[in-house]
């Protein structure tokens, strides 16, 4: 904990991030993975995760204003999925931030992709928290600036929530209810099993996966995978 905060206020990460935290504990919060301490990012990392969609839909709206709805959302799932998210992680400069607990450290957590792109979705939680939406917007499009946005992004191949998420929207209907309704095994190599809830249908179907996000994708392919068997 003392490296960590050590090189915190040293100043280099805050000034990667072009934000001085007054509040520096949110800050360390947002690096402390779950293998650490009962008190950890996820709850930041579940913030950030809105606040970031949010940012990323508005830079969306204004540079690509001729695309319509369904590929606005496709070249948004590019932006954030986690190989994108950790690239970004990695560019800041979050490799060898993070606080991990020793099994963790010792499996490579400080380089894995899930780890360093869910902290910083936490940091962005953070940076909401300490000084709110604007400076959080403003970091989201520091991160993105070297990011060649166009529409041919929407090419990519879809991810599974997204996937679901424009079936959903193309009939009109509320868009899916994600819960991690358990999670097993030691601290450092959690399995977490989620459900993926389409209420007008009342339809539930379950996922598991090695992060939360994982584990969403997982309950939206096994949705999909319902929704296709179903009489049209």
């Amino acid at each position: 904990m003392a490296e960590v905060h050590d090189k915190l206020t040293t100043s280099s990460l805050q000034d990667r991030l072009q934000h001085r935290f007054a509040q520096l504990h949110l800050l360390e919060l947002a690096l402390t993975h779950r293998s650490f301490s009962s008190q950890h990012n996820e709850r930041l990392e579940f913030l950030g995760d809105s606040v970031l969609n949010l940012a990323v839909s508005r830079m969306l709206y204004l540079a690509l204003s001729d695309q319509p709805e369904g590929d606005l959302s496709r070249v948004r799932a590019n932006l954030v999925k986690q190989d994108t998210l950790h690239r970004l992680a990695v560019d800041m400069g979050l490799t060898g931030m993070i606080r991990l607990g020793e099994g963790e450290m010792r499996s490579g957590g400080q380089q894995r992709p899930s780890i360093l792109a869910d902290a910083l979705e936490a940091v962005i939680g953070a940076v909401f928290l300490d000084a709110g939406y604007q400076a959080a917007e403003s970091l989201v499009l520091r991160l993105f600036e070297k990011v060649a946005i166009s529409p041919t992004m929407t090419a990519a191949a879809k991810d599974p929530k997204t996937e679901l998420q424009e079936w959903l929207q193309g009939r009109r209907m509320q868009l899916p209810i994600y819960r991690v309704v358990g999670t097993t095994g030691a601290a450092h190599q959690q399995i977490f099993d989620v459900e993926c809830e389409i209420v007008e249908l009342k339809q539930t179907q379950r996922g598991i996966g090695n992060s939360r996000r994982s584990g969403e994708q997982s309950a939206a392919t096994a949705m999909l995978q319902w929704l296709q068997e179903q009489p049209s």
